[in-house]
């Protein structure tokens, strides 16, 4: 087996073929959305591929440590990831081949009007343990 992360952006990745911004969309196609997401991950939990998912809040802040008895630095000119992601999924997979057809299917949550949002999802590899560093 394999985790893979699922990573849902906001904004950041190509455009969805539905990509009408989720402030817009009715209070019914929100909760047809987030039950579509609620399924999916109940099905791989009976399948025992879901390791777990979160939906992220809009705000957010930077923080750096920025030396002893000083405060810690937050809020810099990087971009903010609270623009960037949406949430995620860990899934833990037998094949690559799995994890892009659940990536897919994922993909395909309604948005607005009801159809599928097409949206691009980030599938990235968990490592397994720590890399060797030789030199």
């Amino acid at each position: 087996m394999a985790k893979y992360l699922l990573l849902k952006h906001y904004r950041g990745a190509p455009n969805a073929v539905n990509c009408v911004p989720m402030d817009q969309w009715t209070q019914e196609e929100i909760s047809a959305h987030i039950r579509y997401m609620q399924d999916f991950a109940a099905r791989l939990e009976k399948s025992g591929e879901f390791v777990e998912g979160l939906a992220l809040a809009p705000e957010g802040t930077w923080v750096r440590y920025d030396g002893e008895g000083r405060p810690p630095v937050t809020d810099g000119p990087f971009a903010e990831t609270k623009d960037l992601i949406a949430g995620w999924m860990v899934i833990d997979v037998d094949s690559y081949e799995r994890a892009l057809e659940l990536a897919g299917e994922l993909s395909a949550a309604p948005g607005a009007g009801g159809e599928p949002i097409h949206e691009w999802l980030e599938l990235r590899p968990l490592l397994a343990e720590p890399p060797t560093i030789t030199e």
